[in-house]
């Protein structure tokens, strides 16, 4: 279990899957030789798998606990879900809440979720199937996500040639949500809370947000997909291929990692390998990540 210290607030990543899954070129096909060569020494075995050549890519869950409050961000892929499109993914069956429970959050516990996105990987857990129903994994909870992605995946939902959007999840695990009345539709900017700003970074959905974090003179952002590998760091013009739009994806990139190094925070990502949080530090030349 990672855990970090961000001022008073502690933030502990809650792990499903950490594993090597898609070959590096097939996802940056700018990737080259002479990149391996000068990249390699750091990439391996964290974030590049050298006998697969495939990129190391976690799926996780961050618990944010401050002032006697439980906020989880962003709740993976799930448990039991047919994902044939993503063999890595599908029908899991991991102990994620027992590892939850033993970073100090119980379901009934959690005071707010809160959904960088709403792709498939970052909802699983907002619901369980009880009595054959999806119902809200975390019944105290108040639930946030991006209105602008939400009624894009309504919409995309509705279309028969693009049949269930996000492989089913939109009806699995926002839906029913909405439906309990425990959801909050926002858009940003938003001040959440005296502590959490809502940021909007859209491009790999259109309503995906940062969660920007001020706790006194420390600040944490919660970055969801901006980035998915630290090679994006050094190479910010470089897109995962799942994106709503994709200079958006590039101009949203860019600007969120000049806050970053601009206010000094501690960067929290959505399936970055170990270390798993870090910084990221303005060069002369860009970029570079300091985890």
């Amino acid at each position: 279990m990672s855990v970090f210290k961000v001022g008073k607030a502690t933030i502990t990543r809650i792990e499903e899957t950490y594993q090597a899954v898609y070959p590096i070129r097939d996802i940056f096909p700018a990737f080259s030789d002479a990149d391996l060569k000068e990249h390699g020494p750091w990439l391996a075995p964290n974030h590049y798998d050298p006998a697969s050549g495939k990129i190391m890519l976690s799926v996780h869950s961050w618990l944010l606990q401050v002032d006697g409050r439980k906020i989880l961000i962003d709740c993976c892929c799930g448990n039991h879900k047919p994902r044939p499109a993503r063999p890595f993914w599908n029908m899991l069956n991991t102990p994620w809440l027992d590892r939850l429970a033993a970073a100090g959050a119980r379901p009934d516990e959690i005071d707010m979720v809160m959904c960088t996105h709403l792709h498939h990987d970052h909802l699983g857990w907002n619901t369980q199937l009880r009595d054959g129903k999806w119902v809200p994994t975390f019944p105290n909870a108040r639930y946030v996500f991006s209105k602008l992605d939400f009624d894009y995946f309504q919409k995309l939902d509705a279309d028969p040639a693009t049949g269930p959007a996000e492989f089913g999840t939109f009806r699995e695990c926002v839906i029913p949500v909405v439906d309990a009345g425990r959801a909050d539709l926002v858009t940003g900017p938003h001040r959440l809370n005296e502590f959490i700003e809502i940021l909007p970074a859209g491009g790999h959905s259109p309503g995906h947000f940062v969660f920007k974090m001020n706790f006194g003179s420390s600040t944490a952002m919660i970055t969801g997909d901006v980035f998915h590998h630290l090679l994006q760091i050094f190479y910010p013009d470089w897109n995962f291929p799942k994106n709503s739009d994709a200079e958006e994806a590039r101009v949203s990139r860019r600007r969120v990692f000049e806050d970053c190094a601009a206010a000094g925070a501690m960067v929290f990502p959505g399936h970055v390998g170990a270390p798993f949080a870090g910084f990221i530090d303005k060069t002369a030349a860009g970029f570079r990540p300091r985890f």
